[in-house]
């Protein structure tokens, strides 16, 4: 590779930054400061200038890459190895135990049978890895020269996502949604949880940290359903998901700030992305099962030697050479999935006893047991109870369970423009279940009468209201009857149940990447002393970012990338967005209802007719206020500093 920088050899040779690059720089550490020392952006300046493409410092022409599963992790560890690696795209290998790519981004079936769709995802405009892929991957229905990421431009520019039914009660009947109802104190908590050190959140829960009102609040009821989030969950997740998507908190409760796909996950991302790397001649080997790795371990560092695989009963190992690399998918969210349909209730064969024994967490764990830098796997597989939720997919003709939809939707169902704007949340069923209809059709091919709908719930060991059984013991019709009770149609129940058709899904794992975790419990992305081996996924350690996002599985295979090649490119931190003052100032007013917060009446007098007028958030003028005001809120900023500090 020395012809492509030849030109430029008298400063890279002086450089004493050229090769030692921070590929994951940590925006939470550093103090943003020009110096004469300070060649690279800052650890969270996006934008274009971070668009480089990398420099490899070696040739690859020879070098093997097998990439185990083939998720949008694995699948954008191809990518990154393609476009900044230069690596031969023939070099790369997937090695999948499934029969199909695409991992937990699934989504499958049809008419006759019933679609199904494991889960969805919530999109946010500032996924700068994702939306870096995918604005170079072919669109799925658009001519050249355009991308998935034009594509999803097009239909949300053009589709504003809101909802008008957030919440509802007694039988179908619509919930003021419109405010969060967090105490002061509640308020106070959540600012103090922002400005706490990660490192002092080690395996606390949620429940540990906040107080019943807080818990039994709208806002609590937004996020938990939003995200999925229980109150047994790790409180560092939590803090962690109030940084990244503090720039979203006014769209909380109508989910105004989301952007949702045409299609289904697999469809919208999967497809495209993964026709684009058959294409450049990357080879995907299905069936494969992935036992373990042989690794070398030596005052040297950490070195794969081979991969032991079983492929049609036949168990081989793959030998690694010294220019070859390996990524691994660690842990699965959506492994040992067990199903049900309108007359199956999903037959459970695991539990503590027996969990976390499929393949990518006993992968985990045979490398955990190697060296403490794997990780600890057991922390988030050994407890399905407080893991696992169910979803149900229906497949809907016309009928009245339709026709209560179109009572809460956006548009008409069958218009192709948004629909419920996302999760529809019972508030008051015992199982908490929540349903969504997204754009339709949500698969190619739907016909033009039916609609798919996705429902789930998080307390799948309570009793239902109407069918006295614990979520997952339900057939898909008593889960149907459930949901038509809550609805206030359940004298039409027969109707309903003739016209749709129900897939349902228990995950035992679908939240483990929630469960309180302490530092060492989850591996880096190159773990400490590792020359060719990346770990990738939702289950590995970053500086920043969350879990159960699309980005945070392409974060983690750039960084891999990166890493491993020695790239003079760096991974850029999460978007700064929380850092704004104007969104930091937004998320005080919205916290508290838009009532004002403390000291926004004397911002208000400062900015007034200022260029920096517009960083407040939109409020009404305030009124006359009394002489004293300036010498009250010095008090009242004085008492709230002192809150902090107690």
């Amino acid at each position: 590779m020395d012809g492509i920088t030849s030109k430029f050899d008298k400063v890279l040779k002086a450089s004493g930054e050229y090769g030692k690059v921070n590929h994951e720089p940590d925006s939470s550490k550093e103090q943003q400061r020009n110096t004469p020392q300070k060649s690279m952006p800052f650890s969270d300046q996006i934008g274009n200038y971070q668009r480089n493409k990398g420099i490899p410092n070696s040739a690859y022409e020879n070098s093997q890459i097998y990439i185990v599963g083939s998720g949008i992790a694995g699948m954008a560890a191809a990518y990154y190895f393609i476009r900044d690696g230069h690596v031969p795209a023939k070099n790369i290998t997937f090695l999948e135990q499934l029969h199909i790519d695409g991992g937990s981004l699934d989504g499958s079936g049809n008419a006759k049978d019933g679609y199904i769709i494991r889960g969805g995802r919530e999109m946010d405009m500032t996924y700068e890895n994702l939306w870096d892929i995918f604005q170079d991957i072919p669109a799925l229905e658009m001519p050249p020269p355009y991308s998935v990421l034009d594509e999803y431009r097009l239909i949300n520019d053009n589709d504003s996502n809101y909802s008008k039914a957030r919440l509802i009660h007694n039988k179908g009947a619509i919930q003021d949604f419109s405010k969060f109802g967090l105490a002061k104190k509640d308020q106070l908590a959540i600012i103090k949880l922002l400005l706490k050190k990660k490192e002092d959140l080690d395996d606390l829960t949620i429940e540990d940290y906040f107080s019943e009102g807080f818990l039994s609040s709208n806002f609590w009821t937004f996020w938990r359903t939003m995200f999925a989030f229980e109150n047994w969950h790790s409180l560092l997740e939590l803090k962690l998901y109030m940084h990244r998507f503090l720039h979203a908190i006014d769209g909380l409760n109508d989910l105004s700030s989301l952007v949702f796909p045409k299609y289904n996950q697999y469809d919208t991302f999967i497809t495209p992305l993964g026709k684009f790397l058959k294409e450049k001649g990357v080879n995907i080997q299905f069936k494969t099962l992935i036992s373990d790795l042989d690794v070398h371990i030596d005052t040297e560092g950490k070195v794969v030697k081979g991969i032991i695989t079983e492929h049609e009963g036949k168990k081989t190992t793959i030998p690694i050479g010294k220019d070859d690399y390996v990524i691994v998918t660690t842990g699965s969210m959506t492994e040992d999935t067990f199903y049900g349909d309108n007359k199956k209730a999903p037959v459970i064969g695991i539990d503590n006893t027996t969990s976390g024994q499929s393949a990518g967490w006993k992968l985990w764990k045979n490398l955990a047991a190697k060296s403490e830098v794997f990780g600890k796997p057991e922390k988030f597989c050994s407890n399905i109870e407080k893991s696992a939720w169910e979803s149900v997919t229906l497949t809907c003709r016309p009928s009245a369970l339709v026709e209560k939809l179109k009572t809460y939707s956006v548009n008409d169902p069958y218009s192709g423009k948004t629909v419920t704007g996302g999760i529809i949340t019972i508030t008051d069923s015992d199982w908490l279940m929540s349903f969504t209809c997204n754009r339709q059709p949500h698969f190619p091919g739907q016909p033009d009468d039916v609609l798919v709908l996705w429902v789930y719930a998080l307390f799948m060991d309570k009793e239902g209201n109407h069918i006295k059984k614990v979520m997952p013991a339900c057939t898909g019709d008593e889960i149907l009857a459930e949901l038509c009770y809550h609805l206030g149609i359940i004298e039409q129940l027969d109707n309903v149940i003739a016209n749709t058709i129900v897939h349902t899904a228990f995950m035992p794992y679908i939240t483990s990447m929630f469960m309180p975790r302490a530092k060492g419990d989850r591996p880096r992305v190159v773990p400490a002393g590792c020359k060719n081996l990346g770990l990738v996924g939702q289950f590995v350690e970053t500086n920043n970012d969350v879990v159960f996002t699309m980005e945070s599985s392409v974060r983690t295979a750039r960084i891999a990338v990166y890493e491993l090649l020695n790239l003079n490119k760096q991974v850029p931190d999460i978007n700064p967005l929380q850092y704004d003052i104007r969104h930091l100032l937004k998320a005080a007013k919205t916290l508290n209802d838009q009532k004002p917060f403390l000291g926004e009446g004397l911002l208000r007098r400062v900015l007034k007719g200022t260029y920096f007028e517009h960083v407040l958030p939109a409020g009404e003028d305030e009124k006359e206020e009394k002489e004293s005001f300036i010498t009250e809120q010095i008090q009242k900023f004085n008492d709230w500093i002192k809150g902090i500090r107690g």
